[in-house]
């Protein structure tokens, strides 16, 4: 199959905002990718293939190619000629690289690479190279593609996606085997279960009414999400992202083995905690648990400990489709307290308030309200879940942006967000965001952009002054991708501020200071597992207040 249609079905669903409509496409793109013949002939790698890039992946969890590789593109390529198959032997290869004189060869490597691809697919390349598709061909909507292209029921789709543990595993069963062999998938302890995941609401009175009456309300741990299953004396710890981190963690595997139960997947949290009894904050969690070296050194320094929110399986009983109501009940009888997440049953939303205040005032960062009749959704954010945090809001200089494609071809969207350092008064950048802009801002802020031009290169507008924008961000982490030291997680746009002046920009201390402060606390999702937060601003958009802008 080329790479070429894929590119052209990115930019089509890109450009549309119907989900309807993006699913028939995604389902026609797969569709390419198995031809009429029978299923015992399908190419099933190149299915899985063809999946992983529509979900704006690549199959390669590393593959070395920073940001100075891709700098200075060769010219595209006249005519597509590139195959899904060469773009995943190329980035296989480009990721086996290593040793002396490896940067070159990889430089060579990803020259050769893009030298053969069209401009449409340069581009889908260079998003897939740094997870930058914005298409809004979430994973969800590629499962629904993948079922309306194979004529099966997308509950199949997402029920063997969860216990394989990629949408591209389940896409490999399903053009191999049809619809049996994906009702066939089950649990298999020591195979990671993609895990379920919250959903967001402002305030308390927002998560309940999701949720419902009685709920849950467990404390909102800023560590590193975990799976463990334990098979006999096998036993494995996987982050979030289904990352094998068992000789990372010899302490969490000894407590499981210490367990009286032969079979057991646990989902939870690694922390640390401090000798005041409050928590490490995520930075120095993620140091510990992120590198292979000295692990001994590492335990003695920072020991973690693991506190668990739910049980999928215990024993011959599989629990996936209890209730939560139920799989509490099991947790609270197999596991002992101390393995357990800070937990309490509400009868009314008053409760849940104080529950969120006394959490975060003990430094964590918030609280996780959960339906107690919800079974185990694994892989979507469900309302069965609903994060609830405080949320810090700064006043930033937008100093540049960078053009949209996509739906936002014409507009400048993605936004170079700085703070001022208060000893030289100079503006420093400390992210980016394209997140929280309806179409009204983005026409009204393309306008002001061009208005205020001081120099462009071929994808950024420089602006000078910069504008004032209210930006809320979920926390920071350290970084060496902006000049500030820092990056902004999750940001997103409120509103611009014309009634500030750039004087009273909030300063990189003041930014700098929400990272040692208690509730320096934020949902990294994805990049909490990797170590390998952007900083670009994906979290959950906002609508930005048109009101503060003309």
């Amino acid at each position: 199959m080329l790479f070429a249609t894929l590119a052209a079905t990115s930019a089509d669903v890109a450009a549309t905002r119907s989900r309807l409509a993006k699913r028939a496409l995604i389902a026609a793109a797969i569709r390419q990718a198995v031809p009429a013949i029978p299923t015992d002939q399908v190419d099933t790698a190149e299915v899985a293939l063809v999946v992983t890039y529509l979900s704006g992946s690549l199959r390669q969890r590393r593959t070395g190619v920073g940001w100075a590789s891709l700098s200075s593109l060769p010219a595209p390529a006249p005519q597509a000629e590139l195959t899904v198959t060469d773009v995943d032997t190329a980035f296989e290869a480009i990721s086996g690289l290593g040793g002396t004189g490896s940067a070159a060869l990889r430089s060579a490597a990803v020259e050769s690479l893009f030298g053969r691809a069209t401009e449409p697919e340069q581009r889908l390349l260079r998003g897939l190279v740094f997870d930058e598709i914005r298409q809004g061909a979430l994973d969800s909507l590629v499962q629904d593609g993948l079922a309306e292209a194979f004529g099966v029921p997308a509950k199949a789709v997402q029920r063997a996606a969860m216990l394989l543990g990629s949408t591209a595993a389940a896409a490999q069963v399903l053009a191999g085997s049809g619809l049996d062999g994906l009702t066939a998938v089950t649990l298999s302890v020591g195979q990671p279960v993609r895990p379920m995941l919250a959903a967001s609401a402002p305030d308390v009175a927002g998560a309940v009414a999701k949720t419902g009456l009685p709920a849950a309300v467990d404390t909102k741990l800023d560590g590193i999400r975990v799976q463990v299953h334990r098979n006999g004396d096998e036993i494995s710890v996987y982050t979030r992202s289904l990352d094998d981190i068992t000789g990372r963690v010899p302490e969490i595997v000894a407590v499981v083995r210490a367990l009286p139960i032969d079979r057991i997947v646990l989902d939870g949290e690694v922390l640390s905690v401090g000798p005041d009894g409050r928590p490490l904050t995520f930075q120095v969690i993620a140091s510990r648990t992120m590198t292979k070296l000295d692990t001994d050194a590492g335990q003695a320094r920072t020991p973690l400990s693991l506190f668990c929110f739910d049980l999928l399986a215990v024993g011959d009983r599989d629990l996936l489709d209890e209730p939560l109501a139920e799989r509490i009940a099991v947790m609270d009888a197999v596991l002992p307290a101390q393995l357990l997440v800070r937990r309490r049953v509400v009868e009314t939303a008053d409760e849940a308030v104080e529950v969120f205040a006394d959490a975060v005032a003990d430094g964590f960062e918030g609280v996780v309200v959960k339906k107690l009749a919800a079974p185990y959704a694994a892989g979507r954010r469900d309302s069965g879940w609903v994060k609830l945090k405080p949320r810090h809001t700064f006043d930033l200089a937008v100093i540049a942006a960078e053009w949209g494609y996509g739906r936002r071809e014409g507009w400048l969207s993605n936004l170079h967000l700085a703070a001022r350092d208060s000893r030289t008064g100079e503006l420093v950048m400390l992210g980016k965001t394209f997140k929280g802009l309806t179409d009204a801002v983005l026409t009204w802020q393309t306008e002001q952009f061009l208005a205020r031009e001081s120099r462009r290169t071929k994808t950024t507008v420089y602006v000078d002054p910069p504008l004032v924008a209210e930006i809320a961000i979920d926390g920071i982490q350290a970084s060496t991708r902006y000049p500030g030291g820092i990056a902004l997680r999750f940001a997103r746009v409120i509103g611009y501020r014309s009634d500030k002046t750039l004087d009273e920009v909030d300063t990189l201390d003041t930014v700098i200071a929400l990272g040692a402060g208690d509730d320096a606390n934020a949902d990294a999702d994805a990049e909490r597992d990797s170590g390998t937060g952007t900083g670009t601003g994906t979290g959950t958009g906002i609508d930005a207040d048109t009101d503060t802008a003309p």
